[in-house]
């Protein structure tokens, strides 16, 4: 979409051409307890873009990203990854889910969960050799940590947690990530390690779907914007999406976040905070 689409648009709108698209939403509801979470959700995202997923607590942005993958059930819509159901592509598929989400006291090392990446490829019962180690490996060494490799999960800094996830993401060798909130709580060095990867995997034409809180840092970071409040307040170019009179619409003028919103856009347009 190379205009903004506001309030999920119409499904009318999306092309039928979808098999180039890596994500297509048609009017997705998805209800907890019979109370909405995401109402006439309809997206189309474009190859090879880095998006950010904004919006409150609460507005379903990680729900979005489970309704993806088949984490949760819809009420009504589909959505396509490549054309089909995500069951039938779910190999192209990277989910980083959230750091807190995550039993961290499992027995396992390092190894062994960036190795649980290779598992679509092996199927479950076939055991990971000499090929998958090496690009487990390759992974951890991209995330600057390859030297953690036999150290259990439990004894592991928060950015080092984080670093493990996203490398077993990368040994999945997908063509659309997935990272709910990467950035949350790490350290300074993880997230410019982070940053990193992101532009790595744009430069391979890879899509990377990202939940952030960061306003600040969301022109810095994405290509393209996704405003989300249980409904799609807006979704386009960043230079588009990212402008005072939505970000009011997405955050219901809170008095903080106004401000914050504020700085960031004069962090964008070059000013001083």
């Amino acid at each position: 979409m190379s205009n903004v689409a506001t309030n999920g648009g119409s499904a009318g709108a999306i092309s039928a051409a979808t098999n180039a698209r890596p994500l297509v939403i048609r009017e997705v509801t998805v209800a907890y307890q019979r109370k909405p979470v995401l109402l006439n959700i309809v997206l189309d995202i474009p190859a090879g873009s880095l998006v950010g997923l904004v919006g409150p607590n609460g507005a379903g942005k990680s729900t979005l990203l489970k309704a993806i993958i088949d984490m949760v059930p819809l009420i009504s819509g589909e959505v396509l990854v490549f054309g089909k159901p995500y069951r039938r592509n779910r190999a192209r598929v990277a989910y980083v889910p959230q750091r807190e989400t995550v039993d961290w006291d499992f027995p396992a090392s390092v190894l062994d969960v960036v190795l649980m990446g290779t598992y679509g490829q092996l199927g479950w019962f076939r055991r990971a050799g000499a090929k998958q180690r090496a690009a487990a490996m390759q992974a951890l060494k991209k995330m600057g940590i390859e030297h953690l490799a036999d150290r259990q999960i439990s004894q592991l800094s928060g950015g080092q947690q984080q670093r493990t996830f996203l490398a077993r993401a990368l040994v999945q060798q997908a063509d659309l990530y997935l990272m709910d909130e990467p950035f949350a709580a790490v350290d300074a060095a993880t997230e410019r390690a982070i940053v990193l990867l992101l532009r790595q995997l744009q430069s391979e034409k890879k899509t990377t779907v990202v939940v952030h809180h960061d306003l600040h840092t969301v022109p810095e970071y994405f290509d393209y914007l996704v405003l989300l409040n249980t409904r799609v307040v807006a979704a386009g170019a960043t230079q588009d999406v990212f402008t005072e009179n939505y970000l009011q619409k997405t955050y219901g003028g809170k008095l903080t976040l106004l401000e914050e919103v504020g700085e960031a856009m004069r962090l964008r347009d070059g000013g001083t905070p």
